[in-house]
């Protein structure tokens, strides 16, 4: 009997066009939030460190307009609803592990993802600035200090009995890039995959996955 296939998918420049977070800084932040940006992409500063830092440049009075924000500007990848219906179809398992914030993670994927099936970082507005916090932190032997992270997640599923497929386009998704058992890829994602001898695939809509899913099942 085969492994049992578990989808592990980015948010942020994945399902989504865009990455939120840029797009938010881009928006509301003050001067000097790219150099911090360039930071985290570079690796001089860990992802739970930089993001933390954006963050804090934000008002907490600024949520409800962050919110719509996104709403407004977020367009979903394509093939994205369809790639949700046919997981559904196959019975295999769908878990968005995402480097994005609950604030606005949740009401982009109201609707299409369940609740229970994200994991995210936290926020709190109760401060003069946005605080992040980090319900999912590394876990041990991870020490790469990832914020969300996303290979402690993994590692909650067993690799002799589960096929840990994951889909991601950026530097949040090359450590649970290194422990899955199938790669799907795109933008940074692929440079990082290419420079750490990762095998992937690369896609372009949630339709490409679909196939490439479909075409390992027609082999089976």
């Amino acid at each position: 009997m085969g492994k049992i296939p578990v989808i592990f998918c980015d948010f942020d420049g994945t399902i989504t066009e865009k990455d939120n977070i840029v797009s938010i800084m881009k928006r509301f932040a003050p001067p000097g939030w790219e150099e911090i940006k360039d930071q985290i992409l570079a690796q001089q500063i860990s992802i739970r460190q930089g993001v933390g830092k954006l963050f804090s440049l934000l008002p907490s009075s600024l949520r409800e307009e962050i919110v719509q924000f996104v709403l407004e500007n977020t367009k979903i990848r394509e093939g994205f609803t369809d790639f949700v219906r046919f997981t559904q179809d196959k019975q295999i398992r769908l878990y968005v592990v995402s480097g994005g914030i609950d604030f606005f993670v949740y009401p982009v994927l109201d609707g299409l993802i369940e609740s229970e099936h994200i994991f995210c970082n936290g926020s709190d507005f109760s401060g003069e600035h946005i605080q992040i916090v980090w319900p999912y932190a590394c876990q041990a032997p991870c020490t790469n200090d990832c914020g969300c992270c996303k290979p402690t997640i993994l590692r909650k599923f067993d690799p002799g009995r589960y096929e840990r497929i994951v889909i991601g386009d950026s530097i949040t998704d090359l450590q649970a890039a290194k422990l899955a058992d199938r790669v799907f890829a795109r933008d940074f994602l692929i440079e990082k995959c290419e420079e750490n001898g990762i095998s992937y695939t690369p896609f372009h809509s949630f339709y490409d996955i679909i196939h490439a899913l479909e075409r390992k099942e027609e082999r089976v």
